[in-house]
């Protein structure tokens, strides 16, 4: 028996241990709260940095088809100029008239479906700005619930230090407002 050794743990191995099994179920029930709450936050900032993309997406889009909308137009104004003088040149004399009545009627044909394809794209175009309007608006909805779950967070570490139930409290309500923010931005 002189070979084994006995070990008297101090009370500061004690606590430790202590601790280590669930000795303070305040923090412990904190520790969670603020786990539960991170990953809900940056499932948010996830879903927030998604709708954020597609808005920027939908806008580009809406970019592009606009400059396929300007070059429709200069298209179509350069047809207006060609027929306007063909119908110049029908007041010259010695010029064959039939021709130029056959320009001016080609001009008008041609004229009417770059129209119809330049109104199109400007119709493209406001669809296109309204719906990255709209995911703008989804993508604030989720960068709140994000922030409430934040500060819930930070409310969280202050109740950990200060251990004053009130911040707890606190600290549940925003934590609830973010989750609530979040369903309202999920199904919206």
């Amino acid at each position: 028996m002189a070979d084994e050794e006995f070990e008297v743990p101090s009370p500061h191995d004690h606590a430790v241990e202590e601790a280590g099994h669930g000795g303070d179920e305040f923090s412990g029930r904190i520790a969670v709260m603020t786990a539960i709450l991170a990953t809900l936050g940056a499932m948010f900032g996830y879903e927030g940095g998604a709708t954020q993309n597609e808005a920027a997406l939908l806008k580009n889009d809406a970019a592009i088809k606009t400059t396929k909308a300007s070059d429709t137009w200069n298209y179509y104004q350069s047809k207006s100029n060609k027929q306007n003088l063909a119908e110049l040149a029908l007041t010259l004399p010695n010029i064959d008239q039939e021709k130029y009545k056959a320009d001016i009627a080609r001009y008008d044909t041609e004229k009417k479906k770059i129209k119809e394809d330049a109104e199109k794209l400007e119709a493209e175009v406001d669809k296109l700005n309204e719906q990255s309007e709209q995911e703008m608006h989804h993508h604030h909805l989720w960068a709140r619930a994000t922030t409430a779950e934040q500060i819930a967070i930070s409310l969280a570490a202050i109740t950990l230090l200060t251990r004053k139930k009130w911040l707890q409290y606190a600290a549940y309500a925003v934590a609830a407002t973010g989750i609530g923010l979040g369903v309202f931005a999920w199904f919206n």
